[in-house]
């Protein structure tokens, strides 16, 4: 930090700007401004070399709407090097209502937008998967038919129906997953219930009640939904 220390107004509000600048630095650099010369009255975490003393540019707070709020921003600004910032400006007041001071904080940019291109790189679409790769991998059928229900849904498998699960059967069996040996404990495993359940659902899929007649178990006997 490099500060007028004699001036009562960086004295009072310094622990307010090192705060804001622990927290956000060293992305952000805090400015304190003096309203009555225009001159820059301390910075925290410079980002130009500017120092305590150097003209503010601020402009004329007198041409500031009386009405308008004391805190303005966000807005944007460019440093010489091209580096975007977020800054936000407060009119700070003494007891008599006039401006004393303005803070300024400038935050960079940069590395949001770094780390957003970097999210919206992992999270751009990808290529068509090459099927003949997994034309044979039973396993990652049926990880893509019981994902594609549970997003189609929009909860998670614990809160699916018997009807859900027998959706989730009848397209497996469909792309012919049930020819293929130990496939019943894997969708099981995948759809989180009991072999026997799975078994169960499996055969009530195949042979489905004629119209008209009642399971004489009910809906909680074995061919109904188990809290596996």
């Amino acid at each position: 930090m490099t500060a007028d220390n004699t001036d009562p107004r960086v004295r009072t509000f310094a622990p307010v700007c090192r705060a804001v600048a622990l927290l956000l630095g060293p992305y952000a650099e805090v400015v304190l401004h003096d309203t009555a010369t225009d001159r820059v009255l301390a910075v925290w975490n410079p980002m130009t070399p500017r120092a305590p003393g150097d003209p503010s540019l601020l402009g004329e707070l007198d041409g500031v709407d009386p009405s308008a709020p004391d805190v303005y921003g966000p807005y944007e600004k460019l440093l010489p090097d091209g580096r975007r910032l977020s800054s936000v400006s407060a009119v700070l007041r003494d007891d008599a209502g006039r401006a004393s001071a303005v803070l300024c904080v400038n935050l960079d940019r940069g590395p949001l937008e770094h780390a957003a291109a970097l999210l919206a790189g992992f999270a751009a679409p990808t290529a068509p998967r090459p099927e003949p790769l997994f034309e044979r991998d039973w396993t990652e059928r049926i990880n893509d038919v019981v994902g594609g229900h549970v997003r189609a849904q929009g909860r998670p498998l614990e809160r699916f129906t018997r009807e859900d699960r027998l959706a989730v059967l009848r397209e497996l069996d469909q792309a012919g997953v049930f020819a293929v040996r130990r496939a019943v404990p894997a969708v099981a495993t995948a759809l989180r219930i009991s072999r026997s359940t799975a078994y169960s659902l499996l055969a009530e899929l195949k042979h489905p009640a004629a119209p008209g007649t009642a399971d004489a178990a009910g809906p909680a006997g074995p061919a109904g939904p188990r809290k596996d």
